[in-house]
């Protein structure tokens, strides 16, 4: 028994294995990221599971009483998107047809993401505990608006499939059974369970830091962020950036690539009161 399973699995990873594609999902920008990426599901699918899922979330959140309570933080955080959402075209002209959504759940966790298609989310426990600035908030959906940009997500499950995490996220891609609920599934469990690797977490802070330039926000303030954030933390950092390099690593890294978009900044600043 156990021979036939395992042959059918290498049946069905030799039918979707060809089926890979090499993509560059963004351009490169100001900050260099040019790196291509194997998928194997297209962005369709994530985008609509992201979409349904994403809803699920909102409507547990509401239906406990803990979405958007804070009309004022509520707007805050919407106004930064609306500064924020129009410099991703930089990277993807297509970002400018996604369906974005903004919206603040209550919650204590230190946390925040944005799900594929433009799906952002905030807890208030990041805003309130941390007594987020402006810029510091957009540092972080800088961050957060990167790895949907870069479909981070999609490339995660598409290794998932490839590497034989479970047959259930192969079958998603070949329309097998409960596909639609499988690869919802597999999103969540890469978005809410399983950290990001390194390299996207350092591809999502070198083009936040140049999404948050654009739209008029200090680069810099991802520095201090980071440092306010492992404070809080008692020297670690919050879950949603538990996978990235050293401390002195990645304050070296987002140091250098702020300055090298400081005038994007400055630019984006000009004539500003």
């Amino acid at each position: 028994m156990r021979t036939m399973v395992g042959g059918a699995a290498v049946v069905v990873a030799a039918l979707v294995l060809p089926a890979c594609q090499t993509v560059q999902t963004t351009q490169a920008g100001a900050v260099g990221v040019d790196r291509s990426q194997a998928m194997l599901v297209s962005s369709a699918e994530i985008e609509q599971a992201s979409a349904e899922q994403y809803q699920q979330v909102i409507a547990a959140a509401r239906e406990k009483h803990a979405l958007n309570r804070d009309d004022t933080q509520l707007r805050r955080v919407r106004a930064i998107a609306a500064r924020m959402i129009p410099q991703t075209t930089v990277f993807r002209p297509d970002a400018a047809k996604w369906q974005w959504e903004v919206n603040v759940l209550e919650s204590d966790q230190l946390n925040a993401w944005c799900m594929a298609g433009g799906k952002i989310a905030f807890y208030s426990g990041l805003i309130d505990k941390l007594a987020l600035t402006d810029a510091e908030i957009a540092a972080i959906m800088g961050h957060e608006v990167a790895h949907a940009l870069r479909e981070h997500s999609r490339e995660r499950v598409s290794r998932a499939m490839a590497t034989g995490m479970g047959v259930a996220i192969v079958s998603a891609a070949l329309g097998i059974g409960q596909a639609g609920n499988d690869l919802m599934g597999s999103l969540a469990k890469v978005t809410f369970e399983l950290p990001n690797s390194r390299l996207h977490e350092t591809e999502a802070d070198r083009i936040g830091v140049e999404l948050a330039a654009r739209a008029g926000y200090d680069p810099h303030a991802a520095v201090g962020l980071w440092k306010k954030m492992a404070a809080v933390s008692k020297g670690s950092p919050p879950q949603f950036l538990s996978t990235h390099p050293s401390h002195d690593t990645r304050q070296k890294d987002l140091e250098n690539y702020a300055q090298r978009v400081m005038p994007l900044y400055r630019q984006a600043s000009a004539g500003k009161p």
